[in-house]
């Protein structure tokens, strides 16, 4: 009897490939019909042993799939040394090694950087991997820091604790006193980070003044830009020489991926794609691929979940059982003006309000606010709610969460883009438990 794997119904893809080859240069002509009919003609003599381990590829001619392809390999075959030389060098444009790069990587980096207006733009393994591809790009042992005391709790600890461990120093400043940043800088500052709007009171940096006095000392300014995104903030359009993004939150969408964004000028771009590659920040071809299909629906979805949260805002603001709430979008903002000349007539999809019961109120509002999960997170369809003391910034010390405003009653809103009625009926839902 004839093996099964040397009939005619199972072809080795070899043949196939070689016949388009020979007989159809100008690209894939052959219609499904003849290609299955040339499949069963076209029987080997090779066995399992050759064929599993040599799957075949085909181009897919001259019409191109119109959702963008996941590149999974995580190498690619050189024609020979000398190509594979060209490409490791940098002399040829092209891909070797998944690490070093891959196309969808590229692909999702291409549009931030066209959403964000830079000239260059990387994607990391996560948000947090952004930011510390900057500082390993920009500071050397020696170097100063100027730290937002306005930070994520992560996004704090990597910049003083970690950074300190490779000999960088840094000095805690309120990003809003221009005159404290000023006077926090030294000969040896060579970077300046906040956040376009502070995590998680949403206090508004004011980016063309900081990049101005960065620039004044010899550095440069980054701008954590993930409350804002591209759609309500540019930031590089006002100065700064560095923008990074968590790509998990609103501009992936989805809470499906975990990645980060890089965005700068050629300028300041040199150590950036070693540093990428040495300290194994890469991105995965999957995630990057959810990225960018998320970021297809990007301005629609920030265009509801900004005039759900102004919505949420106003509501929040008349409610007696609430001591703060804090909303660029809101007059009683005290960065409201600046918020206006920064982002125009979008103010953000967060709001953050801090009730007058302390802790007890907070975890009666977030057992009775059924319809809107605890996820310590931000940025999804859905709207959701966190707790800052106990998760995003739980590693400060608490004279540091107090000064920033932080307390047991605070509640942090990542507002969705649900109908506005859903989204304020949820949270009377929630008030209703704490006597509002």
């Amino acid at each position: 009897m004839v093996p099964a794997y040397r009939s005619g119904l199972h072809v080795a893809s070899r043949s196939l490939a070689a016949a388009w080859r020979r007989d159809s240069p100008g690209g894939w002509d052959y219609t499904c019909s003849q290609l299955f009919s040339y499949h069963l003609a076209a029987a080997t003599m090779d066995t399992p042993d050759d064929i599993c381990p040599r799957p075949k590829r085909f181009s897919p001619g001259p019409a191109q799939p119109h959702a963008a392809p996941i590149y999974l390999s995580s190498v690619y075959e050189c024609r020979d040394p000398d190509q594979a030389d060209a490409l490791l060098s940098g002399s040829q444009v092209g891909y070797v090694y998944g690490r070093d790069g891959h196309p969808n990587a590229d692909m999702l980096a291409e549009h931030c950087r066209r959403l964000h207006g830079t000239e260059r733009a990387t994607v990391t393994s996560s948000g947090m991997g952004a930011l510390a591809l900057v500082l390993l790009a920009v500071l050397e042992q020696g170097d100063h820091v100027v730290v937002s005391n306005q930070l994520y709790g992560r996004s704090d600890t990597l910049l003083t604790a970690e950074a300190a461990r490779l000999g960088i120093d840094s000095t805690r400043v309120d990003p809003c006193d221009l005159d404290a940043v000023r006077a926090a800088m030294t000969d040896r500052t060579k970077l300046v980070v906040v956040e376009t709007i502070s995590n998680p009171l949403l206090r508004v940096a004011d980016l063309s003044a900081l990049a101005d006095l960065a620039h004044q000392g010899g550095a440069t300014l980054l701008a954590d830009n993930t409350f804002a995104g591209p759609v309500v903030c540019r930031p590089a359009d006002l100065g700064a020489d560095w923008v990074m993004e968590s790509l998990t939150k609103s501009m992936n969408g989805h809470s499906d991926v975990v990645l980060g964004l890089v965005c700068g000028a050629e300028l300041h771009w040199q150590r950036v794609p070693a540093a990428l590659a040495s300290w194994g920040m890469t991105a995965a071809p999957f995630a990057c691929w959810l990225a960018l299909r998320g970021l297809e629906t990007l301005a629609v979805r920030m265009e509801r979940a900004c005039r759900n949260a102004h919505a949420a805002a106003e509501m929040l603001a008349g409610v007696r059982a609430i001591e703060a709430v804090h909303y660029p979008g809101l007059e009683s903002h005290p960065d409201h003006a600046l918020a206006c000349r920064q982002f125009g007539d979008r103010f953000g999809a967060m709001v953050t309000f801090t009730l007058a019961g302390g802790r007890a109120a907070a975890d009666a509002f977030i057992a009775a606010a059924r319809e809107i999960p605890f996820c310590p997170s931000l940025g999804e369809l859905a709207t959701t709610l966190s707790h800052p003391e106990s998760t995003s910034h739980r590693g400060l010390a608490p004279d540091q969460r107090a000064a920033l405003g932080i307390t047991g009653g605070t509640i942090r809103l990542s507002v969705g883009i649900e109908s506005t009625e859903t989204v304020l009926a949820a949270l009377r839902e929630g008030l209703a438990a704490v006597g509002a």
